[in-house]
Formats: structure tokens, sequence, C-alpha cells
């Protein structure tokens, strides 16, 4: 249970730095902007981890010796873009007009990681959909509070979040590889 709320936590990292950016951005309307942010992006990280893993059961036959070392492979590669993204300045565009287009790509932009980490859920001990389900919540609750986070204090916060969610994703492939 403890490695799915992580992994939740970590997830939901990049979620909430884009709420944050969204609410340092638009400060007009936060609640609506919140509730918004909340809705697609718990829900879009809720359903990508859940494609990974019945992706990777259904190829978990195929490479089942191998399932450790893939799954290290892409947190690695997930938890490093994440770092690389949180180091690196100017990387996301000023969004002038947030419209339900842009909350989708949004959405769909933070949550493909997600899918690749739902891979990792084939080999954890732990009813996947109930993972979905709190790594969903995780994010709901994170890209809500990022919004007014971002509209009282400004983009700061923002790359940090990335930062630590970064790192704990590499922590998790790390585990998966070694224990």
């Amino acid at each position: 249970m403890l490695e799915v709320v992580i992994l939740a936590l970590a997830l939901s990292m990049d979620a909430f730095a884009v709420s944050i950016g969204l609410g340092s951005k638009h400060v007009v309307n936060a609640r609506s902007l919140s509730l918004s942010a909340a809705i697609y992006f718990g829900v879009f990280q809720g359903l990508m981890p859940l494609i990974g893993y019945l992706g990777g059961h259904g190829l978990f036959g195929l490479i089942g010796s191998f399932a450790h070392w893939i799954a290290f492979i892409l947190l690695l590669v997930i938890g490093g873009k994440m770092v690389f993204e949180a180091l690196s300045e100017g990387i996301e565009e000023d969004i002038a007009k947030i419209t339900q287009r842009v909350m989708l790509l949004l959405a769909i932009a933070t949550s493909i990681d997600a899918m690749a980490a739902g891979f990792t859920l084939t080999l954890m001990e732990f009813n996947p959909f109930l993972a979905c389900l709190i790594i969903g919540g995780t994010t709901f609750i994170f890209s809500f509070l990022g919004v007014y986070i971002g509209a009282k204090s400004g983009t700061w916060l923002e790359s940090k979040a990335e930062l630590i969610g970064g790192i704990v994703l590499l922590l998790i492939g790390f585990k998966i590889l070694l224990f």
C-alpha cells in the first residue's frame, strides 16, 4: 500500500507543477480553474496507469523474467525526464487562454508518464484498479490545491514539485530492480 501511495504522490507532481503554473498565470477565476484542472488531471492520471497495467499484464507472460528491468528502465526514463524538466528553464509556454481543449491536451501530456509507470503495477501485489483510483484521487487533490497555490505564490514551487516527483520515481525504479 505504501508503495502505491508513494507512486501516486510522485506521479501527481507533474500535474501539480502544471496546476501551479496555471494558477500563477490565471488568477481571475481560481475556483473554476482548480476544479477543471483537478477533474482533467485526476481522471487522466487515474486511467493512464490502468492502460499501462493492462498492456504490461498482457506482455508479462512474454517478458516475465525481464519485467523488473523494463520497469526499472521506464521509471528511470520518466524520473530522469521529470528531473531534467524541473532543472530546465523556459520549457513550458505561457498559455494565454485556458479552454477545454487546452485542458485536455495538458491532461494527456502530464499523464503519458503515468501510462508507462502503470506497467510497474504488474510487479506490485496490490489491486491495480484500487491503485489507479489512489493515483487519480491523489492527482485530483494536488491539482486542485496547485491552482490555488500558484494563484497565491506564483511559480517558485512549480519546478521543485516536479524535481521531487522525478527523484521519487527514480528511487522506486531502483527499489524494483534491487529488491
